[in-house]
This record gives C-alpha cells, sequence and structure tokens, in this order.
C-alpha cells in the first residue's frame, strides 16, 4: 500500500526579507542604520574621503533658461497688459540675476575638481558633493562633470522641487529618506561649505553646520563661503546679531562672504592646501 504523500511545508520568510517589517513603523530603526551603512560602503569602494559640499536654491536656473524664459514673457507682453503677466515679468526678471549663481557654480566646481585631480593633490580624495537636486546642486555637480571628476549627490525624497540631476555620479548618487542621516553625509566628510542664495533649506542647511562648527562638536577645521554679498548682506544682517548679543563678534570669522569666483577659489584652494593638502593632516 502506497504511503501518502506528504505536503512540503512552505518555507518560512526570513525577517531581513520581509519587506512588510521592514517598511513599517517597527523596523524604523533598521532603515535608519541603513542609510549609514549603504553610503559607508560605497565611499570606501570608491575611496571618497572628503567633500567640499554646495548649497543653495534648487529653483536657481541656468542663464539659457532663465533668458529664454524672459523672452517668452516680453513677447507675450506685447499682446496684453494681464497683471498676471505683470508679476511673471518681475520673477523672471529676477530668475536672470539668479542665474549669474547657477553659472559660478558651475565655474567654482569645475575648478576646484581640476585642482583636486592634479597629480600632487589626487591622493587626497576630494570630491564635490551637493544635494543632487536641481538648481546650484546641479550646477555642482555640472562643473564637476565638465572637469571630468567624480561628484557626490545625496538626494531626498520630496513631495516637489528634488528631483536627482543627470549629472551626479552615477555610483555617488544616493537616495535618502531621513533628513538628519542626509545632514550627517553632508557633514562627515566635508572638509569646506559653500553656500549659495537659496531658501529655508539653504538656511537649515547652514546653520545647523555652522552651529557645528561654533560649538566645537567638530574638531576638524572647514571653511565657509557664503557666496553672493548683494544676498546675504540683505537677507542675513549678522552685523545686527553682534549688536543684539546673540551672537559673538568672533562668530563672523567662522565664514566669509565672497562674491567672485577668483575670490573663492582662491581662499577655498588656500586654506584647504594649509589645513589639508600640504601636511599628512589627522582629519582627512
Amino acid at each position: 500500500m502506497a504511503k501518502p504523500k506528504r505536503e512540503k511545508t512552505p518555507p518560512l520568510l526570513k525577517a531581513y526579507n520581509n519587506y512588510a517589517f521592514l517598511n513599517s513603523p517597527a523596523a524604523r530603526n533598521i532603515r535608519i542604520l541603513t542609510e549609514m551603512l549603504e553610503p559607508a560602503e560605497r565611499f570606501r569602494r570608491h575611496q571618497i574621503k572628503n567633500t567640499v559640499v554646495f548649497f543653495g536654491s534648487a529653483r536657481t536656473m541656468p542663464e539659457s533658461n532663465a533668458r529664454r524664459n524672459l523672452k517668452k514673457i516680453e513677447l507675450a507682453m506685447r499682446h496684453t497688459r494681464a497683471a498676471r503677466l505683470s508679476n511673471e515679468l518681475q520673477r523672471a526678471t529676477k530668475d536672470v540675476l539668479m542665474s549669474r549663481y547657477y553659472e559660478d557654480a558651475v565655474r567654482i566646481a569645475e575648478r576646484l575638481t581640476l585642482w583636486f585631480n592634479t597629480p600632487k593633490n589626487k591622493h587626497k580624495h576630494f570630491v564635490i558633493c551637493s544635494g543632487g537636486g536641481p538648481g546650484i546642486m546641479e550646477a555642482a555637480n555640472r562643473g564637476a562633470r565638465k572637469a571630468k571628476g567624480m561628484s557626490i549627490g545625496l538626494n531626498i525624497s520630496l513631495p516637489m522641487e528634488q528631483n536627482p540631476n543627470p549629472y551626479q555620479t552615477k555610483e555617488l548618487s544616493f537616495e535618502f529618506h531621513y533628513f538628519f542621516i542626509r545632514k550627517f553625509w553632508f557633514f562627515y566628510l566635508a572638509k569646506a561649505l559653500v553656500i549659495f542664495p537659496g531658501g529655508f533649506g539653504t538656511f537649515d542647511e547652514l546653520f545647523e553646520l555652522l552651529t557645528l562648527i561654533q560649538t566645537e562638536k567638530t574638531k576638524k577645521y572647514m571653511p565657509v563661503v557664503l557666496y553672493g554679498k548683494d544676498y546675504w548682506n540683505k537677507v542675513i544682517n549678522f552685523e545686527e546679531m553682534v549688536s543684539w548679543g546673540t551672537i559673538s563678534r568672533s562668530d563672523l570669522k567662522l565664514f566669509r562672504i565672497v562674491d567672485t569666483i577668483e575670490e573663492a577659489f582662491e581662499y577655498l584652494t588656500t586654506e584647504l592646501s594649509r589645513h589639508y593638502f600640504n601636511i599628512d593632516s589627522p582629519h582627512t
């Protein structure tokens, strides 16, 4: 008499393959840990040790795009004087002024990347890093690409504005869910910051990182450049902060406001040379 066939028990699902669990609130700590460990492994594999980080508005566009948009609105206004078009004209005119910062960011990132990759500097493994999105972030990655260098894009999932730009190095393009882990990676490898005009996100990043430097939560030296005197001197009155006693006059030495490509490049390369390239620094 034939023995009855035993039904095979389906294999149990291992916890690390249980995607319903891994995406649940209970596994939040695991997701946070992966956003720490996976980038660390990629940086190790590609020998990324030091970065110069560019911050700035995601809305800043290339000059050619800004001028094309302005011309389109000016042509439309020849046929109508609608209030809507008048407002759009003002916005488009401002976009052309702001586009200068896009072009300058491209050039600074390009020059720095060429400088990083000279034979005498290449062993320090410096690269440009941005938030990976459009605007100034795109400009930084674009400049590095023009210089035939690698660059990092620390992208973040957002309901608007943040779409990965095509210029970041594919192998060094990351997508974060948690802002605080993304900020950690901005700061951990950074040896200099270049801050272009921007909005809430740029201010958030700037002041958090300035606070870490001010409170000596980091021991490494880090030059901070605020690019664009017209913008920064109008938007933030640092002298008034000193006057009101909310910061010290010595805190104004934590950053430098510059207005030209040459001034930014000379300051950054001088400071990086002094602290990282001309010595075997323990911070690299």
